[in-house]
């Protein structure tokens, strides 16, 4: 296995892994000493094509021989284009485009402020939920319902609300407080293990948002653009936000984000209120135009959803008499798995069975492979992943019997 170059001159702001990757094509990888691996993480949701696609590569040529930037000063034809594609495809009326998933959800949350101001509101609380992560951004670190997250940046920016996940009944019991503008949601947690709520969790919100007048956002940087077998998770429930934010996936992984807004929301945001030097340049939304299209030719959604249906069965069928595995959950290509035993060195165990992934939440394997796979490359992912989360649990049950 390689090990990356050590570099005293980058912040040591991550924790890196000991292999350096050099190209990649569909879900494989390879490290600069030439060994193969599959990508069951894709770049943390981000690859939800693969590596090296044609058609993006295609694209990713062509825009950047003609033109990569001009600003938002003028009109830009890729950026118009796209905004009506994602609009098309998510049910939302329009779009702003920044950079990467934090940017989406800042431009979310000062929506909320500006709804706030419509409603005389001076003192605006937001209510997020335990579990959530939206972002590292001072706003997105203080709405994210994680004290580890916190640690060490305080004073955080106000006011959040964090209330437990899944719970309608939380959310109930705070109606009454005048200062509340805006639920935002995640509607499967990602960072927080792979929690799936209740059916109807999403519908019950928006009712709530309606009867209060408060703005409904769905944080889909990870969940999005097909990841969970819909466009948009929210899309199972039949449910649409005011605001609904997008980013990962967008790009392929050039940097992209999007906050899209419905109805009233759509008109909050006015010359002046906000901006972004790069977001929306030609040259990042050709390219997450070509995602979508291809996305769309290929039928990715309906893919997502059958993949991951089999990669949860092969999963089951390797681990079902496993004692530490407690259980599989997720919806399309994100997938967690927990057990019920400490997961340090799990991801290290990964890379010896050539298998990228990850873990969130201390104690759940989370997958999220490219969304275009093929039966092979999916059930082969599931063999691996197995494979290494019982050669973890059969080391650590050795170490504890000594």
């Amino acid at each position: 296995m390689s090990s990356p170059n050590s570099s005293s001159s980058l912040i040591p702001a991550y924790a890196r892994l000991p292999v350096t990757f050099d190209r990649g094509n569909g879900v494989r990888l390879w490290d600069r000493d030439g060994n193969e691996y599959l990508d069951a993480l894709g770049g943390i949701a981000v690859c939800g094509l693969g590596h090296s696609h044609p058609a993006i590569t295609a694209a990713i040529t062509e825009q950047a021989n003609t033109l990569l930037h001009t600003s938002n000063l003028f009109s830009i034809t890729h950026q118009e284009n796209l905004a009506e594609k994602l609009c098309a495809l998510s049910g939302m009326d329009a779009v702003f485009f920044g950079n990467s998933g934090a940017e989406a959800n800042e431009a979310a949350i000062k929506l909320t402020r500006l709804h706030a101001r419509r409603k005389n509101i001076a003192q605006p609380i937001v209510i997020t939920f335990t579990g959530s992560f939206h972002g590292r951004t001072m706003a997105t670190l203080a709405a994210t319902g994680n004290e580890k997250v916190h640690n060490g940046f305080s004073p955080l920016v106000s006011e959040f609300m964090h209330l437990p996940y899944n719970d309608i009944a939380a959310i109930e019991r705070v109606t009454d407080n005048p200062n509340i503008v805006a639920i935002m949601v995640e509607p499967i947690l990602g960072e927080g293990g792979i929690v799936v709520p209740d059916p109807g969790y999403l519908k019950a919100i928006r009712e709530i948002c309606n009867k209060h007048n408060w703005l409904m956002i769905c944080d889909e940087i990870q969940t999005g653009v097909a990841r969970t077998g819909h466009w948009y998770a929210c899309q199972a429930e039949s449910v649409r936000p005011d605001v609904l934010t997008s980013a990962k996936a967008l790009g392929n992984g050039i940097p992209i984000g999007a906050c899209m807004t419905a109805g009233d929301a759509a008109s909050l945001i006015q010359p002046g209120h906000h901006g972004s030097t790069f977001g929306g340049n030609p040259f990042s939304c050709r390219v997450a135009l070509a995602v979508l299209e291809t996305m769309q030719q290929q039928d990715i959604p309906t893919n997502a959803k059958t993949s991951g249906e089999l990669l949860k069965q092969t999963l089951k069928d390797s681990l079902h008499n496993r004692p530490e595995f407690k259980e599989i959950r997720g919806r399309g290509m994100m997938i967690g798995i927990e057990l019920d035993t400490d997961c340090t060195g799990l991801v290290n165990v990964g890379l010896e069975h050539r298998v990228i992934f990850n873990v969130t939440a201390g104690n759940t394997v989370r997958l999220l492979p490219p969304c275009n796979l093929s039966e092979d490359e999916t059930v082969d992912i599931g063999r691996r992943v197995a494979n290494a989360v019982i050669q973890h649990c059969e080391a650590s049950n050795a170490v504890a019997a000594t």
